[in-house]
């Protein structure tokens, strides 16, 4: 490409992308970026986006961290790609790091790519242990967008592909600022989750296979399950002979201020499957189970190949991230700044009507947009004019699409966010905020 202004190097780049590019997400974000460091990404004019989504959720170290540099730069010296029944040191390091960290009954696992491939393994693992095939899902919930991952996937991605896997049962999700059953408000007793299963129960010809949950549902908009209910999920599936599923793709990893979510809860599932924050921005996933499963699926002749099922390269980069997450102490620093962003983000709402709900974990929070707080109205609009003018600003917000409300911002900074990170995100969105209702008023 001959030498170009900057506003010319990015229409290029536009006009290159329209000619020749899948649109798989609607339509792409007006910036291109050039490189991204820290917790910023640098567009073609030069400008400094401070990303409050780690990329897609799973840069939580930064963009480029030199850990994650220097494990790509070692196994690229070693071995990238290997035969899948051919195993390297750094695989089996990877797994036997993992079982260290987790508790009894999750000590075996299986390492791939994405999170819809380690979702997929899971699922073919519970139907072959119990020898059902119903699974249990939530609404809002994202799984993946392979066939078997997008059976049990329930939220705007469903529509207009046809029919999905036999089995495929949904609950609704303990949703408190909206409540499914309109029974709660603002706190779930469990309600729901009773009232779903009974449903489910029904529906159900007997031959239940797993129930699939993530502990915060992200794409349904940040919904936190509850340590109460929780168990009693446990006990659902335990009384029924299904297998509990724990899609971790976002919450592990120190995302939440714990290597998983489930420790606060008290409670270990019966297969947990890892993603995103597994590979600090590489694609590696994880599956891992019981030693009492693993047997049995294996018995059964349990069988998942994929080209790059186990693959040195990806899981150097795993080590060197968990190594990384203890020699920084990130979980800590993910509970200090967890607590701190969300007490800013308080804080707005105080000073803004449109903040309805703020709710989620750690550094994983949700911010609800509303055109009116009182009657709850969703602010789908409003919330994509903020999210644009905060991208104009200089922060990179992600809206969670979710059917009838779609404003609610899915906040995800990198876990070695500092302070001083927060509170320019903070007063970006602050700014956003005030210019797009001073607009609206305008207007009106």
């Amino acid at each position: 490409m001959e030498e170009k202004t900057a506003i010319q190097k990015v229409s290029y780049w536009k006009e290159k992308a329209k000619e020749v590019m899948v649109r798989y997400c609607g339509e792409f974000s007006p910036v291109i970026i050039e490189k991204a460091r820290g917790s910023y990404m640098y567009t073609s004019e030069g400008q400094a986006i401070l990303d409050f989504t780690s990329g897609q959720m799973c840069s939580i170290l930064g963009h480029n961290h030199p850990a994650v540099v220097q494990a790509i730069q070692k196994s690229c010296r070693q071995s990238i790609h290997l035969l899948s029944t051919i195993l390297s040191p750094p695989v089996i390091e990877l797994c036997e790091k993992l079982s260290e960290i987790l508790p009894e009954g999750l000590q075996k696992t299986l390492l791939l790519n994405t999170g819809s491939e380690s979702n997929e393994a899971a699922l073919r693992m519970a139907k072959l242990y119990t020898g059902g095939f119903e699974v249990i899902g939530y609404t809002g919930s994202w799984h993946g967008m392979t066939a078997g991952s997008q059976a049990h996937t329930y939220s705007y991605t469903r529509s207009g592909y046809g029919p999905v896997a036999p089995g495929s049962l949904a609950i609704p999700a303990p949703y408190a600022y909206r409540c499914p059953i309109k029974h709660c408000q603002g706190t779930c007793d469990n309600s729901c989750l009773e009232v779903g299963i009974e449903l489910a129960d029904r529906q159900s010809v007997g031959a239940y296979a797993a129930l699939i949950a993530e502990p915060v549902l992200s794409a349904a908009g940040i919904v936190d399950l509850p340590p109460a209910y929780v168990k009693r999920l446990q006990e659902i599936c335990k009384q029924r002979g299904m297998l509990l599923i724990f899609d971790e793709a976002q919450t592990a990893m120190g995302r939440l201020g714990y290597y998983f979510a489930f420790e606060r809860d008290g409670i270990v599932p019966d297969i947990l499957t890892l993603s995103k924050t597994l590979g600090g921005g590489l694609p590696l996933a994880a599956t891992t189970t019981s030693r009492e499963i693993e047997e049995e699926c294996h018995k059964k002749g349990f069988l998942y190949i994929t080209s790059h099922v186990s693959d040195p390269l990806p899981a150097e980069v795993g080590l060197a991230m968990l190594m990384t997450l203890e020699a920084e102490d990130l979980l800590e620093n993910a509970r200090t700044q967890g607590a701190y962003l969300r007490d800013q983000l308080k804080e707005l709402q105080l000073k803004h009507e449109c903040i309805g709900d703020i709710r989620g974990r750690g550094l994983l929070l949700g911010v609800e947009i509303v055109s009116d707080r009182e009657m709850k109205t969703p602010g789908v609009e409003l919330g994509e004019k903020i999210s644009d003018r905060c991208l104009e600003l200089g922060l990179n917000m992600n809206i969670v699409r979710v059917k009838g409300f779609s404003g609610v911002f899915r906040i995800a900074p990198p876990l070695n966010v500092t302070g001083e990170e927060i509170d320019l995100g903070v007063s970006i969105l602050d700014q956003a905020i005030s210019e797009v209702n001073n607009n609206k008023n305008q207007i009106s």
